[in-house]
């Protein structure tokens, strides 16, 4: 059992460009690998002692959804001798526009069943470890701890921060990417001599601030793009060559298209890699202002609100009710609710003055975050007769309507 601060690794020990890696206790490639790999063993960089580092090493895949899919599929199609794999979802039809690890016919099964399949399919010599959990501070440490490497593939603040202080702890990289609509990062957390994710953000956003990929949207092909940089980070970091993004921040904007890198340092004040006062794993739902069931926890963050079953039976008896819709026009394009007036949230500061202040105003949106941010600043701008619909437009789909289309 290994302590913080020592991950154990012997073998699978990653490499640096300036420290290579013993080939002492390396394993031996048979005949299959040696055809399977033999793109790889031509390459001076890698050749045979390269390819047995890739099969000692042991990267875990904190994810197997957008980012998850071509960190997967690579890793195990380069060799990566052990990789695991961190979900606790299923998959989802909406997944499928950018998750390539899943299928139409996986719609409904466990992501980590689905990527098992796959993953095998591809690469039989890989040993798979699935862990079908929610990764937790009670279990991080135990999770991470045996392996060299983390390739962080969530979509969420609590989830991130909580991988960079457990790879912290335990020293262990952690390779970073995030993705928004069309633009994602990519880079190296967690070294011995580099920053850490806290070193770039020491605090979450405000909750509420920033919109999932749910909300805001995500270009398909743009997780396939950032993922792959990922898992090249995972292969450098195991082989010991180039330049990792060590002190760097890759930042992507695929419309451009552009690359762009910016030197990150590590802050001697960051209470992670820097002070070190942060010994133990916290509450990071908490400390980015959520609760485990996802609602905003500061008691002046709050609104009312009204479920769609309810605001069904207001309208079927005839209540006076301004359906206040604050998507934007291509999401209202693909579905409304009958009778709603749609204001964007990014116009409603302007719109005030043609909205009623006594009138009883009912907002959603999609799933009921930009909604919520609504009626905060209407009872601000002195609305009083103000709710939220919660779960927004889907959960209406859910439970009231099914032909309201989902998206």
């Amino acid at each position: 059992m290994t302590t913080p601060g020592s991950s154990g690794r012997v073998a699978g020990e990653i490499a640096t460009p300036t420290t290579p890696v013993p080939t002492v206790d390396l394993p031996t490639l048979d005949r299959d690998e040696l055809l399977r790999y033999s793109r790889h063993l031509i390459l001076p960089e890698v050749g045979v002692e390269g390819q047995r580092r890739l099969k000692a090493a042991r990267v875990l895949l904190v994810g197997a959804g957008g980012l998850g899919s071509p960190l997967a599929l690579y890793l195990a199609a380069a060799g990566v001798g052990t990789l695991g794999l961190i979900d606790h979802d299923v998959v989802d039809v909406t997944n499928l526009q950018r998750q390539v690890l899943h299928g139409t016919s996986d719609i409904g099964r466990s992501k980590l069943a689905s990527a098992a399949d796959r993953m095998r399919e591809i690469n039989p010599h890989v040993k798979l470890e699935l862990h079908e959990t929610r990764l937790t501070s009670a279990n991080a440490l135990e999770i991470l701890r045996d392996y060299d490497l983390v390739a962080d593939g969530t979509d969420n603040f609590p989830t991130r921060y909580l991988v960079n202080d457990a790879c912290v702890l335990l020293g262990i990289p952690n390779v970073y990417g995030s993705i928004f609509r069309f633009e994602g990062q990519v880079s190296v957390f967690a070294t011995a001599d580099g920053p850490c994710y806290r070193c770039l953000f020491r605090e979450p956003p405000p909750p509420g601030l920033v919109p999932s990929c749910a909300e805001g949207g995500v270009l398909g092909v743009l997780p396939g793009l950032i993922g792959t940089l990922q898992a090249t980070e995972v292969v450098k970091l195991i082989l010991g060559v180039g330049e990792p993004l060590v002190g760097r921040l890759l930042l992507v904007d695929s419309l451009g298209p552009s690359f762009r890198t910016l030197k990150l340092r590590r802050d001697p004040t960051c209470p992670a890699c820097g002070t070190r006062e942060l010994q133990e794993l916290i509450d990071y739902e908490h400390f980015c202002g959520i609760t485990t069931g996802g609602e905003l926890i500061h008691s002046e963050l709050t609104v009312p609100s009204i479920t769609p079953l309810e605001l069904a039976d207001r309208l079927a008896s005839g209540g006076e009710l301004t359906l206040l819709d604050v998507r934007e026009q291509h999401e209202w394009d693909i579905a409304h609710l009958e009778g709603a007036r749609l204001i964007p949230l990014g116009s409603l500061a302007e719109s005030l003055d043609s909205l009623d202040p006594d009138a009883e105003l009912v907002v959603h949106c999609k799933s009921g975050g930009r909604s919520a941010k609504a009626v905060r600043q209407l009872r601000e701008a002195g609305f009083t007769h103000v709710l939220n619909l919660d779960g927004g437009i889907l959960r209406w789909s859910d439970d009231v309507d099914p032909s309201v289309p989902k998206y």
